[in-house]
């Protein structure tokens, strides 16, 4: 049964008509009763929105921060749901935005008591965040392995109902990373789900923690909120599942919000791309062993195992690393493309003997089907390798792990995007603070493929004059010969004075993760008063949380220009170690092709998108206040770019210079 709409509908005026009424008195009258600000900014920003909604177009809504433009999209999104008796859905840029929206006194609850409404709000979350019982048994049958106690605590914490024969009766949802704090993420990545395990043919699924999660959010009637990255999983694999007989990962919605929806197509690159391991393959020929086959057959297997090891022993030849990326770019060797065909052809073969092999019905149906499905997936891999020349390929290594994964992207997000996204009669909404660059939003909207778009921006709210202060470097920051010396260190030691001046409460920000370790390994030496938290090194909801709550903590990131919500004084300073560019990996390459000046039609855009984000991690709210430090070399060398970085910092924010303490 649908919910209620919260108004009643009148039949001399449109839904759309009765709905901009109640937000009207939503925003001037109701929220004001419990203590809500009356914003101009919000207002306008519920008005633009009302057309997106009335005329199914994609809006792309740029508002400042401190707007509320969360209760905005949440209000529209609601009354839609309710409306269509279809839900909305919410994909956030990551799980830590999403659970800042559900937490205790977060936004939707906040709205739920101010509006006395009661709002069935489900969470999606991606499928990497869940524990694979089969991965947690293999670990823990290895007594030797590093952290096998670890894992052992972590089957003693199971529910009973997962380790029980008999017929499942109760059950209850568990296997969330969030209750597995302590481990680290490369512990994690050991027992997680990941895109590798056939989760079709596993002998726990009726017990799997994912499983019941997934059966359990689809029933919502309100809003499902979930990553960028699950909604994209869910476009791409839309079509095998329901080709498997399975169900898409998300049921049908009423509409489409992306909050910091800059970020959407870093999602898609992930999800639209063909993953390819050496395990892969392995999998699949092991599959075969347990049945009886044809002694050709079994033999053909073998030819397949070893033109497999073959591939991967020339992939990891042709690795070539790239500065700031844990992307590796390919070097498509005369070996890499022979090693290519052998196994292309291969397997190939195998694929042509599994349909003799499925005639003498050795093999059930069912998982016949799967095997060809896995193969076919293999198959078409290869062959995007062998003749698509204009597919973007990288690698990298799985964490904690030296095994390298092939990705192929066939064609640009752009047109897959338009596609199965855009194309379908649907409000869309994209929510962010920095959407447009130079008050354009064509970087954006051409990255994802959309053409036909309205949108607005308007200000934040906030008084960056009297509440921020940014710093940049002193001509003499660096001092003489500045390029001989280890600026890193330099910087490092730089920033322990200025922590242990502020006494802590800061937030470091990277522009990778091997910058980070870097910034870490210098450090190692050097005491401080107050903890220092590095991303990565437990789980990140856990670690924001430990930040918060210790109001002399310093936090240590290359993931947190976006999404990082801490107002108060745990955050009263942010340094920024360098300019946050896009590495020069091979997604960035295919994007740079083609452009008059990529330095200004893509690097450029995408490191100011970044540094506004980066930059609007400080003020909150509106009794925040605090530093800015950008530590660029750049911003003293290349007066274009320091005049770009200006001009989207906080307007009337004033700049002065850091100097060398």
């Amino acid at each position: 049964m649908n919910q209620k709409l919260p108004f009643q509908l009148d039949k001399t005026k449109t839904f759309y008509e009765v709905l901009a009424d109640w937000v009207g008195d939503v925003f001037y009258d109701i929220l004001p009763e419990h203590g809500f600000d009356v914003r101009d900014e919000q207002i306008y920003m519920a008005f633009q929105l009302e057309k997106a909604f009335k005329e199914n177009k994609v809006i792309f809504a740029e508002a400042g921060v401190g707007t509320g433009k969360t209760l905005v999209y949440l209000l529209y999104a609601i009354c839609y749901a309710r409306y269509t008796g279809k839900p909305a859905l919410i994909a956030c840029a990551d799980d830590l935005l999403i659970e800042q929206l559900m937490k205790d006194k977060g936004d939707i609850e906040k709205l739920s008591t101010a509006l006395d409404l009661e709002v069935d709000v489900r969470l999606a979350k991606a499928q990497d965040n869940y524990l694979c019982l089969q991965k947690l048994d293999k670990v823990r049958g290895n007594p030797d392995r590093h952290g096998s106690q670890v894992f052992a605590g972590v089957y003693q914490k199971l529910p009973a109902f997962v380790k029980e024969k008999n017929t499942l009766q109760q059950f209850s949802a568990y296997g969330d990373r969030k209750e597995y704090p302590e481990l680290s993420d490369e512990e994690w990545s050991e027992i997680n789900w990941d895109t590798f395990q056939d989760c079709t043919q596993c002998s726990k699924r009726q017990r799997c923690g994912l499983t019941l999660h997934r059966d359990f959010y689809r029933k919502s009637q309100d809003l499902i909120l979930c990553s960028h990255d699950y909604y994209m999983e869910h476009v791409w694999t839309k079509d095998s599942r329901v080709r498997e007989g399975q169900l898409p990962l998300l049921p049908d919605v009423s509409c489409l919000v992306f909050d910091e929806g800059h970020l959407l197509e870093d999602a898609a690159q992930k999800a639209l791309s063909y993953h390819l391991k050496h395990r892969t393959l392995e999998r699949i020929l092991q599959s075969f062993e347990h049945h009886d086959l044809r002694e050709s057959f079994l033999l053909l297997v073998e030819d397949v195992y070893e033109a497999n090891d073959l591939f991967f022993e020339e992939l990891g030849r042709q690795m070539i690393e790239v500065e700031g990326s844990d992307r590796y770019e390919v070097n498509r060797s005369a070996g890499l493309q022979r090693a290519t065909d052998q196994l292309y052809a291969k397997v190939q073969m195998l694929g042509e003997e599994l349909v003799i092999e499925s005639e003498r019905h050795f093999i059930q149906v069912y998982d016949q089907r799967a095997l060809e499905e896995s193969l076919d997936s293999v198959e078409l891999s290869l062959r995007l390798l062998i003749q698509d020349r204009d597919a973007i390929t990288w690698v990298k290594r799985e964490e904690g792990k030296e095994e390298p994964v092939l990705f192929i992207m066939p064609r640009t997000v752009a047109a897959v995007l338009q596609e199965f996204v855009f194309a379908k009669s649907l409000p869309v909404i994209f929510s962010s603070a920095t959407l447009s660059v130079g008050g354009s939003f064509e970087y954006v909207a051409s990255s994802l493929g959309i053409k036909d778009y309205i949108s607005f921006s308007t200000p934040s709210p906030f008084d960056y004059e009297s509440r921020m202060k940014i710093f940049m470097p002193s001509d003499d920051f660096f001092g003489e010969n500045s390029m001989k010396k280890n600026v890193n260190y330099e910087k490092t030691q730089w920033i322990k004075e200025r922590l242990l001046q502020t006494g802590g409460r800061t937030l470091v920000l990277f522009p990778s993760a091997k910058e980070q370790d870097e910034f870490e390994q210098l450090n190692q030496d050097n005491d401080y008063p107050f903890p220092l938290l590095y991303e990565g090194k437990s789980e990140r909801s856990h670690m924001v949380q430990l930040f918060q709550e210790e109001p002399s903590a310093v936090l240590c990131a290359s993931r947190l220009w976006e999404g990082l919500d801490v107002p108060g004084e745990s955050l009263s300073h942010i340094i920024i170690w360098e300019l946050p560019y896009p590495p020069n990996d091979p997604v960035f390459q295919s994007k740079r092709k083609g452009k008059a000046d990529p330095y200004l039609e893509v690097d450029l855009p995408a490191m100011l998108l970044r540094m506004k984000q980066g930059v609007g991690r400080l003020i909150r709210h509106k009794e925040d206040k605090g530093t800015v430090t950008i530590l660029s070399q750049k911003l003293l060398s290349d007066d274009r770019t320091a005049e770009h970085v200006i001009q989207i910092l906080p307007p009337h924010a004033p700049i002065a210079e850091a100097e060398k303490i």
